[in-house]
């Protein structure tokens, strides 16, 4: 798995939303979930978690959109380019859209999760696979073999 050059900056397809991350990765993820299917036109979304702290909106305003719910997505206002994340009641990290990225060759999705929506089709190579999502208490594991520290 290669290893991202920090700082890493990303932006919108129109460049009116840029951003800046200054935190190395926590965990790398595909989301076959029909939403996510849905809101990216495509099979499943990519993301990887930033800590918050490490994530920096640098140019523009995103504003909120998809469902408008207690999880929080945000978008580019003028190209509507879904941009990231802030999950419910997960305020230490930002889960970015790998793609609004500049540079995202670095990228492979380490687990991949709501495989039981996924469209046949759908393969992402990922490390681990869950039916729906991970326990809460094995995120710290995996942010440890991730980060290749477990």
């Amino acid at each position: 798995m290669s290893e991202p050059n920090l700082p890493m900056e990303g932006g919108c397809r129109c460049g009116r939303v840029r951003l800046k991350i200054s935190a190395a990765p926590l965990l790398t993820m595909a989301c076959h979930c029909t939403g996510c299917q849905r809101m990216t036109a495509s099979a499943y979304s990519l993301s990887t978690a930033i800590p918050n702290e490490g994530f920096e909106v640098t140019k523009g305003e995103p504003v909120i959109g998809g469902l408008h719910g207690v999880t929080k997505h945000y978008f580019c206002p003028h190209c509507m380019s879904w941009m990231f994340t802030r999950p419910e009641g997960m305020d230490w990290f930002v889960n970015l859209r790998a793609t609004m990225l500049d540079d995202p060759s670095w990228f492979t999705p380490f687990i991949e999760t709501w495989t039981s929506e996924k469209l046949s089709f759908a393969e992402t190579g990922a490390v681990h696979s869950y039916a729906e999502l991970p326990a809460m208490d094995a995120y710290e594991g995996l942010v440890k073999e991730y980060m290749g520290k477990g």
